[in-house]
């Protein structure tokens, strides 16, 4: 494959990606792909804007732009339970949040409104939102610990998604802050699998390139394979860089739920159908989602 014939991929900067990128640099098949990595909201812009082939798009965007996009089988980030890594931070239980400010310190839509029809159907609060980035950095995607109270001094609660959800299960705690995983509190919910994030491809390049398309997909596939059969191994190695030690990242790696079956797109088109239901995204077609092959 030559370089002009590469297809740009991305690869969203957060430790929930990285088992399905793992395998990629471990086989060399990493030097097949055009490699862009950014946050999660900018992926999917540049996705939909044609600036990239193939890559991750939060659930929402993808509602947003359906008509466009082809989902790869059997590749997602999400998880049945605790997610560990999308929560809602504050001083108060859910239940008791009517009327709060609730700062959004993260630029994920879809972990943003999984939290919004949660306070607002599950616990029948209406609060008032906000987004919240640190007074020295252009986005909110990457919140360190003193942000955590920085935000929590503006506001009653706040929602964190990524590594710095990670960090507030261990530093919020000993502040006094009660942290609420809204992956379970999905699950509790619907009875269903949370889908955070899909893997898609333009129609326009599935159409010009469906070989391409299916190598690329394979590569993921066994990427995330690769990963899940070493996950001790990509934890130590994550370790020597991020600041959580190589048990908490295999235990958080052994949460998440990469598949994309029949139960996951349950989960799919039930937030599909509560987020249309809140006017906060057009609604699925009746036969969708749909797939760049099967």
């Amino acid at each position: 494959m030559s370089a002009s014939q590469r297809p740009r991929v991305g690869h969203i900067r957060f430790l929930n990606c990285l088992p399905l990128y793992w395998g990629l640099m471990r086989s060399g098949e990493l030097l097949n792909v055009d490699l862009r990595q950014d946050s999660p909201d900018r992926l999917g812009q540049a996705l939909v804007a044609g600036d990239l082939d193939i890559g991750p798009i939060s659930l929402v965007d993808y509602l947003h732009h359906a008509e466009d996009l082809l989902l790869l089988p059997d590749l997602a980030v999400g998880s049945d339970g605790p997610v560990l890594s999308v929560n809602l931070v504050s001083r108060r239980r859910p239940a008791d949040l009517d009327g709060a400010r609730v700062a959004l310190g993260s630029t994920s839509r879809t972990g943003v409104l999984l939290a919004q029809l949660l306070l607002a159907d599950r616990y029948g609060v209406r609060a008032h939102y906000h987004r919240w980035s640190p007074p020295d950095a252009p986005d909110a995607t990457y919140v360190g610990t003193d942000e955590v109270g920085a935000m929590l001094r503006e506001a009653d609660a706040a929602v964190l998604i990524g590594d710095p959800a990670l960090r507030a299960l261990h530093d919020a705690p000993p502040q006094g802050l009660r942290v609420t995983d809204l992956g379970q509190e999905w699950r509790d919910w619907t009875g269903l699998p949370m889908v955070f994030a899909v893997w898609a491809v333009r129609r326009d390049f599935a159409a010009e390139q469906p070989g391409l398309v299916k190598d690329v997909h394979e590569a993921f596939l066994r990427s995330r394979e690769l990963c899940l059969a070493e996950l001790d191994e990509a934890a130590a190695a994550a370790a020597r860089w991020e600041p959580f030690d190589a048990q908490t990242l295999a235990s958080y790696f052994r949460r998440l739920d990469f598949s994309l079956g029949q139960r996951q797109v349950d989960g799919l088109r039930e937030f599909a159908r509560r987020a249309a239901a809140a006017g906060a995204a057009p609604p699925l077609a009746a036969d969708g989602p749909r797939f760049a092959f099967h």
